[in-house]
């Protein structure tokens, strides 16, 4: 489904000539962002909340982007057009649609959210929670948008000192690297033993001593949507676990009716091959058309995929780690398996519970050899390549599938 344009915003002169080179100097998602951005205030870059719908269900931008500059006046009106979060709904992007700004640290977050499994929802929660008193203010958001942007001091590529200065003004809304709260030179970022922390469950501890200084680099922030929808215009506001668990879910329902609304047009459900498409272009599958032929002539009548099955298999895919590991301790890691028996795994391992027909489509793209069966390479071995959403057209990028793991993927890789 197309989202519905806002006017068209007026046109900004063009400032490219000696921005455009910063993409040398860009890691391959800070390139995304700034392809897809659209807004610059104060010479950061922001994404509306349609640029961010485009920039995780298309390959590019439908229009060639010209940053509008926002005047502090503008930029006020929209965040003072931001529901609070108890209003927030599956439709809260598309609602406000271009009347949003959101910054580069929470594009990652969002990011992060897509392919986080329900389950893991908590663990999100409660890395945020640094003070464990099960709600969370907005210093203790900004924490972790703080280590990302301490993260780029580590990650920015060699070359021109000015250029690099320039890029981290439009990223990260600083010019030159603060002083820094964690680690630097020659050392770690961060401590690994935080991830040991919060596998303990004792994610209070966690980032401790980040939150003492979160004042001091909170303060020099420009508010965003996505603040002032969790804290409130004046920021004092405290964000709990049912509204955070709320947000998130209705962030990766969204995003899914999004992608099922431009197959359906308009009916109840997408074809057999229609959701080949969707799910074949997330993984490293360089040619889908054996797997598309394969499916056509193993389903000759389209039934169709119903938008709750569609949701309920990419619930699936988000807790493909704990079926894995399910796979490998019942041993059918070395053996294929019959749709009942993949049925059932899935159920037990991730409590997913997927309806015949979606079962027997998915081994009817994914049984190469026609044996009924699926094995672990034909489906796992692919399905674990998943390109993350919002990267595509770009090196593959492993999918995050928890949300720690996200992080540590930012923290820990370039």
């Amino acid at each position: 489904m197309s989202l519905p344009r806002a006017p068209p915003l007026p046109q900004v002169a063009e400032h490219r000539s000696d921005l455009e080179d910063l993409h040398l100097y860009a890691t391959p998602r800070e390139q995304r962002f700034r392809r897809f951005a659209s807004l610059e205030f104060e010479g950061q870059l922001y994404m509306t909340p349609y640029d961010f719908i485009q920039a995780v269900t298309s390959d590019e931008p439908k229009h060639a982007k010209k940053w509008r500059s926002l005047s502090k006046q503008e930029l006020n009106q929209i965040l003072m057009e931001t529901p609070p979060v108890w209003k927030g709904s599956s439709k809260l992007f598309r609602n406000l649609n271009e009347k949003g700004v959101i910054s580069y640290t929470e594009y990652l977050f969002l990011l992060c959210i897509l392919t986080k499994p329900h389950a893991g929802f908590r663990i999100a929660f409660n890395m945020f929670d640094t003070d464990g008193n099960e709600m969370v203010d907005k210093k203790e958001f900004l924490v972790l948008q703080e280590i990302f942007r301490k993260k780029n001091e580590k990650r920015e590529k060699k070359g021109d000192e000015e250029k690099r200065a320039m890029l981290r003004l439009q990223l990260y809304g600083y010019h030159t690297p603060t002083n820094s709260v964690l680690k630097t030179e020659g050392e770690d970022l961060v401590p690994r033993s935080y991830w040991d922390t919060l596998r303990r469950s004792t994610s209070q501890a966690l980032f401790s001593d980040l939150a003492e200084h979160a004042d001091d680099f909170s303060s020099s922030l420009s508010d965003t949507t996505l603040l002032v929808h969790f804290f409130g215009k004046k920021g004092k506001a405290e964000l709990n676990f049912e509204d955070f668990y709320r947000f998130m879910d209705n962030l990766q329902t969204e995003v899914l009716e999004i992608e099922f609304l431009s197959y359906s047009n308009g009916m109840n459900t997408i074809s057999e091959e229609d959701f080949a498409h969707i799910l074949l272009r997330y993984t490293n599958v360089e040619n889908t058309s054996s797997y598309l032929e394969n499916m056509r002539c193993s389903i000759p009548e389209e039934k169709g995929i119903t938008f709750e099955e569609f949701r309920s298999f990419f619930q699936f895919l988000n807790n493909l780690e704990d079926f894995t590991i399910a796979m490998q301790m019942y041993n059918f890691a070395s053996r294929s398996i019959g749709q009942d028996e993949f049925k059932r795994a899935v159920y037990v391992a991730t409590g997913v519970k997927l309806s015949p027909h979606l079962v027997n489509t998915v081994f009817k793209i994914f049984d190469v050899d026609r044996d009924d069966q699926l094995s672990y390479k034909e489906f796992i071995g692919i399905m674990k390549d998943r390109l993350n959403r919002g990267f595509r057209g770009y090196k593959p990028i492993q999918r995050y599938t928890t949300f720690k793991s996200c992080v540590r993927k930012e923290l820990y890789s370039r």
